[in-house]
């Protein structure tokens, strides 16, 4: 059976891969991916042929692969973080319906949400939701609703895609939605370039949060939940365990 796999790639670097992603790099050799990913990896796979497209361009990318795989070729399908959290895993297993000779495996990466969390402390260790603030494939009320519906259950959020240069006002909008339903001292936190150079965070409020007008597409927002505090220099939410056992 001829074989694609499906790599995630964690935040980038090399210290950032699972064993498993490592060694699927090392056998393909055809590595497939949005630019800005093949890119993070070039330096490290200088003998492997890359193909790469642009942002815009995930479908022809992906039965760019899927076609190479059935032609023979060891074929890894890279993705930032991991590849079934707003990466490449479903679009793949959707078109390999059309290529029956082709086996499909998926290598799971460590995602932002869970790599962010841990720069910041442990925000994420009760129950927790990801939304992606890109309207390009969700309409934005539906994005909106989201977020209120998960502020009202308590969850922690943890917040793709916030800003980029065509949506600059999507985060101060998302946090008015927030602040419908959670108070302006709601502990949040955003770690950005996790894992790469420039690797930065900061602890700060919800209204604070509001007013942050320095973040970008390379930044992961988190907002507490009702439990969620600050202890020392980190973000806590806590499981619930009784500290005095």
């Amino acid at each position: 059976m001829k074989q694609l796999t499906v790599v995630g790639l964690g935040p980038g670097g090399p210290q950032g891969l699972t064993a498993q992603a490592q060694e699927a790099l090392g056998e393909a050799d055809l590595i497939c991916g949005y630019t800005g990913y093949i890119d993070l990896i070039r330096e490290y796979y200088p003998d492997k042929e890359l193909l790469s497209t642009p942002m815009t361009q995930e479908i022809a990318r992906c039965r760019a692969a899927l076609e190479a795989a059935g032609q023979g070729r060891r074929v890894a399908m890279v993705c930032s973080g991991d590849p079934g959290v707003y990466g490449m895993a479903s679009p793949i297993l959707e078109l390999a319906e059309e290529f029956p000779q082709v086996e499909v495996e998926i290598l799971p990466g460590v995602t932002a949400a869970t790599s962010g969390a841990a720069l910041l402390g442990a925000p994420l260790t009760h129950d927790f939701a990801v939304i992606s603030l890109s309207d390009r494939l969700t309409p934005w009320e539906l994005i909106l609703k989201r977020l209120r519906l998960a502020a009202q259950g308590d969850f922690v959020l943890c917040l793709y895609n916030p800003v980029s240069k065509s949506r600059p006002d999507h985060l101060k909008i998302a946090c008015d939605a927030l602040l419908e339903v959670l108070p302006g001292d709601r502990l949040c936190g955003w770690a950005r370039n996790i894992g790469r150079a420039g690797e930065e965070s900061a602890i700060l409020t919800l209204r604070e949060l509001r007013e942050t007008d320095n973040l970008d597409m390379f930044t992961t927002v988190f907002i507490g939940n009702s439990s969620t505090r600050r202890v020392g220099d980190r973000l806590v939410t806590p499981r619930g365990y009784g500290m005095n056992q």
